[in-house]
């Protein structure tokens, strides 16, 4: 059996909707409704074979766009950027408190607004 992995349930999430119907849905019940092959060939009334091999060619189509697009990869990217901003906020803002510096604080604010804005893009 396939082992379940996290990383395929990601990038569904990017670019499921690139999947032909039939592999979005068997990769969804077997990565977000954790079925069985055996379980799902059940439900759609074909082999467990015929499951397998339309989710690894889902699989693989994923991994393909990842490559290609690469989105994933900048969301991770983004996200370890938003961190960084707010690490760097917040030591601003300590700054400000230590030297009674409004404007520290105010800058430190600034950076959060920013960063709060970036991450609901």
């Amino acid at each position: 059996m396939m082992a379940k992995n996290l990383e395929i349930s990601v990038l569904f999430d990017f670019y499921g909707d690139m999947l032909t119907d039939k592999q979005k849905d068997l990769i969804d019940l077997y990565y977000n409704q954790d079925l069985s092959l055996g379980e799902i060939a059940e439900i759609e009334n074909i082999t467990r074979q015929g499951v397998r091999d339309s989710i690894k060619r889902g699989e693989a189509y994923l991994l393909e766009l990842e490559e290609k697009l690469g989105l994933l990869q900048r969301y991770k990217n983004l996200n370890k950027s938003l961190e960084k901003m707010q690490k760097i906020a917040d030591d601003v803002a300590a700054l400000g408190q230590k030297y009674r510096s409004l404007s520290l604080i105010d800058c430190a604010n600034n950076i959060i607004k920013v960063k709060d804005e970036i991450s609901s893009i």
